[in-house]
């Protein structure tokens, strides 16, 4: 059985912030959940997570994953926060390590660390510049005896560039004897999890490294200006990935993905786009610039004009959303619909070949095919307390400036002349409309600015 424990409970005073570090968020998720993510993939036997600072908020923020929490009050260092842990696990199983503010720990990387359950396997990196972390202290056979920390090292010491990162794996039963053994005569008057590789070494336990596949997967955040870095790795990765799999990107290094984005063939998406939660897109959409997706479909041949906000909806083949406008969350839209710039849609279902194509509302609709929804009509579908549903069925011609006032039903092949308020059913194939009798004034005379 595997065990995961996940140390989480660091302050973070370098972030300037009152949330906890591991929940300032890195593309668009906080860090411990990314950690908490890989973590399930693993499918543990039992997931730990240690927290401190901000109190209840971590798990209470992380509570949808069948982990437990475990305060850790006061901070005596990481070999102490691994102790608290340790009463929720199991001797018989093995135990991983992950921090909360290492975020992008990959599976692969894990699952390799994993293969030798019998032994210590710590996770180790080559750096140019190993400043400010503990040195892996080999022998002369090249085995592992030791860590030491920056602080407490030699200039000898510090001169090796294989770091440790602080993820590993071991025995539980072994781990726990350890932990029981650590002291904290050091700089920091911690208890370092560290120190438990020269006890491996002295009781002839293997100690086994394996290293990332990327530099980046063991980046741990401790400021803002760490989180923006590493933000933009993360952000190049995915765009990367996305032009090996074939996507046109104008400029790689302004796309921002905040979730999952799964794109087809000739996929177009111009500058400053961003997706959240999980989105798809069908072959030869093109998504204009400075455009917003959140947790919505887009089917084949789509065009998105810029600056359009779409929120879990669904966009059916060829239709032309935009420029300006907003898809709220229950949309659905069928095949060649056109929505417009400075068009709203709510929890509305349009079907094919019907368009708004200017400034209008339509919110609670169920609209048929081959209807035009002239400029600046609404639906207005709430009356200060319920929402009511507006129907309009196939081939209706809607003027502009028009209102419907929900509930009310617009027949087929109706058409509603501009200016007018519906409050009834309008009948099929007429012309229905609602104006007030013009009226001409003669000698009125516009107001004047008072002279001061």
């Amino acid at each position: 059985m595997l065990n995961i424990v996940i140390l989480a409970a660091g302050k973070g005073t370098r972030m300037h912030s009152d949330l906890p570090k591991v929940l300032h968020a890195l593309a668009g998720k906080p860090l411990l959940q990314h950690v908490m993510d890989t973590s399930m993939s693993l499918t543990p036997g039992k997931t730990c997570v240690v927290y401190g600072h901000g109190g209840e908020i971590v798990p209470k923020t992380m509570s949808q994953y069948p982990a437990s929490f475990v305060l850790q009050e006061p901070q005596l260092g990481t070999g102490h926060a691994v102790q608290q842990a340790m009463p929720e696990l199991q001797d018989n199983s093995t135990t991983l390590i992950l921090y909360g503010d290492v975020p992008l720990i990959q599976k692969a990387t894990l699952q390799k660390l994993l293969q030798n359950p019998e032994h210590l396997n710590l996770l180790t990196l080559t750096m140019k510049n190993p400043s400010g972390y503990g040195r892996i202290i080999r022998d002369k056979m090249d085995k592992v005896s030791s860590i030491i920390e920056e602080k407490d090292a030699t200039k000898e010491q510090r001169a090796v560039t294989e770091i440790n990162t602080g993820i590993l794996s071991a025995p539980t039963h072994l781990l726990r004897n350890w932990l029981n053994s650590l002291k904290n005569n050091n700089a920091q008057g911690e208890y370092y999890l560290t120190d438990i590789v020269a006890m491996a070494v002295s009781e002839g336990i293997e100690v086994s490294t394996s290293q990332p596949d990327h530099d980046w997967e063991v980046m741990g955040i401790n400021s803002k200006v760490q989180l923006a870095e590493l933000e933009r790795i993360w952000q190049s990765e995915q765009a990367l990935r996305l032009l090996q799999q074939g996507v046109t990107l104008a400029d790689p290094q302004r796309i921002d993905i905040r979730g999952k984005l799964i794109c087809a063939r000739d996929v177009e998406i111009d500058v400053g786009c961003i997706f959240e939660g999980e989105v798809t897109l069908g072959n030869r959409v093109k998504v204009g610039a400075y455009t917003v997706i959140k947790s919505s479909n887009i089917d084949a041949g789509v065009q998105i004009a810029p600056f359009s906000h779409i929120e879990s909806s669904n966009v059916g083949n060829n239709s032309i959303i935009g420029p300006y406008a907003r898809l709220r969350p229950g949309t659905k839209l069928h095949n060649d619909v056109h929505i417009g710039n400075f068009v709203e849609v709510k929890n509305s279902e349009i079907a094919s070949g019907s368009k708004a194509n200017h400034l209008s509302y339509i919110g609670d609709t169920s609209i048929g095919s081959r209807v035009n929804v002239g400029a600046g009509t609404i639906t207005c579908n709430y009356d200060g307390a319920n929402k009511h549903r507006t129907i309009i069925e196939d081939d209706v011609f809607i003027g502009s400036d028009t209102q419907l006032v929900a509930p009310v039903t617009v027949k087929r092949g109706s058409t509603i002349g501009a200016g007018s308020t519906i409050t009834k059913e309008a009948p099929e194939n007429a012309l229905t409309l609602s104006r007030a009798k013009q009226v001409t004034i003669t000698g009125w005379q516009r107001p004047a600015k008072k002279p001061k």
